[in-house]
């Protein structure tokens, strides 16, 4: 999950999830080809040398669970796209290295891929930490760098013109989240609020505009800590949060052990807030209920710009196949499966519009302003290479179920359980 854009509170209007669907769904010049998923029962046999398609993943090390989603998310694309006739009419091939979750690795990988491996297309790796040193090395060799998951300010800091992020730009995601808290009755809405994060480019650039809206709204901040991103036991941080009785927190969390870790830890000091949001650790399907135990997870908040229920056809299609081939149920599917595949069905309306692989050709097409279509929904690309017209969505755990519940005006939202069910509830 992490992802971005014309920024959302510029002069251009926000549609709805369900408007923007519609708009993906009448008004594209290029999402009616080369979309990934489409039926493949008439479609000609890819033939000739595949096109390979390189990509440095997290399949160990921290990253590894959103990494491993990541590969599964881009070999369902790539499964699709291959049943579709592939791409210009050649099967897809991806080749796929393991980075270990480190940035310096990152480098190595896509240089190799590019320099030794030939690869003609780069996917992005996930996190936006790996995003960053990933993006320089694809623009050093003038490729474009498509990816789902590196929507941090910081990816787009540098002023490269080669990155293209699919998904939700992060530094909104708490927005949402936050103007329902402060449209709450003053008599309903909480007084206090626990602001704990990670330095990780993720997640700092959420915590700032949050805080922002909720003090503006009269409630108070009681705790604010940043801490490393290398922190491997979180009790003490955790029980500071407790012991400041916060009626929200707001973690700034990448990953399911640090959203756990917290959790356990509010458990055992019989700490309850009435609302509880983390970045990211709660998007991740089965792995999250698991990890917290499906009576703790009851409540617990995540924003996102997917979610396995989605109301988009191609979406509901992947998901069907994710279920598949690797069982479990929708619910627990990883929103970064979403996110990968995404970035392929993107990737391939470019080729197909321009009938090409060269780099510089799809680089110059992807900032045309084109709309395409994803299973997260319409993405299209301000000149920075952020996503546009990314819907924002908050997301809860209600027992095992994992459901939308903002915004509340969408026809799909149901219900917030507000104040959260108690610890094991």
């Amino acid at each position: 999950m992490h992802g971005g854009k014309i920024r959302r509170g510029s002069s251009r209007r926000r549609r709805s999830p369900l408007a923007l669907a519609a708009l993906a769904a009448g008004g594209l010049t290029a999402s009616a080809v080369g979309v990934a998923g489409a039926s493949g029962a008439h479609a000609p046999k890819a033939k000739g040398a595949p096109i390979v398609i390189g990509v440095s993943l997290s399949l160990s090390g921290d990253f590894s669970a959103d990494g491993q989603a990541f590969q599964r998310g881009y070999q369902l694309w790539a499964a699709d796209q291959n049943r579709a006739g592939g791409l210009l009419g050649r099967p897809v091939q991806l080749d796929v290295v393991s980075d270990a979750s480190s940035p310096t690795q990152v480098v190595t990988n896509y240089e190799k891929l590019i320099t030794i491996n030939h690869a003609s297309l780069l996917f992005g790796p996930f996190s936006t930490l790996l995003t960053v040193p990933a993006s320089k090395i694809a623009n050093r060799f003038g490729y474009a760098l498509v990816e789902g998951a590196g929507g941090a300010p910081s990816v787009f800091a540098n002023g490269l013109h080669n990155v293209f992020d699919v998904s939700l730009p992060v530094v909104d995601n708490l927005v949402l989240f936050a103007k329902w808290i402060a449209s709450l009755p003053p008599s309903q809405r909480p007084k206090t609020a626990a602001y704990p994060t990670s330095n990780d480019p993720f997640t700092e650039p959420q915590i700032g505009p949050a805080q922002k809206i909720l003090e503006a709204a009269g409630v108070k901040t009681v705790y604010s800590h940043v801490f490393p991103a290398e922190v491997t036991d979180y009790t003490p941080i955790a029980d500071a949060v407790a012991a400041s009785k916060a009626q929200i927190v707001v973690l700034g969390s990448v990953d399911v052990p640090t959203a756990t870790a917290f959790v356990q830890a509010f458990v055992q000091q019989h700490y309850n807030p009435k609302a509880f949001i983390a970045t990211g650790g709660p998007d991740q399907g089965a792995t999250f209920l698991k990890a917290v135990g499906a009576s703790n997870a009851n409540g617990i908040m995540v924003p996102n710009g997917w979610y396995p229920g989605y109301r988009n056809a191609s979406s509901q299609k992947m998901v069907a196949e994710y279920v598949k081939k690797y069982g479990g149920t929708p619910s627990g599917i990883n929103s970064d499966v979403a996110e990968a595949y995404s970035v392929g069905q993107v990737m391939a309306q470019a080729v197909t519009a321009t009938k090409s692989l060269n780099n510089a050709t799809l680089i110059k097409y992807l900032h045309s302003g084109k709309i395409f279509s994803s299973v997260q929904g319409p993405v299209q690309f301000d000149a920075k290479g952020m996503n546009g017209a990314a819907a924002a969505f908050v997301f809860q755990w209600q027992k095992t179920n994992f459901v939308q519940v903002l915004p509340s005006t969408d026809p799909n939202s149901v219900k917030i359980q507000f104040p959260k069910a108690n610890w094991g509830g």
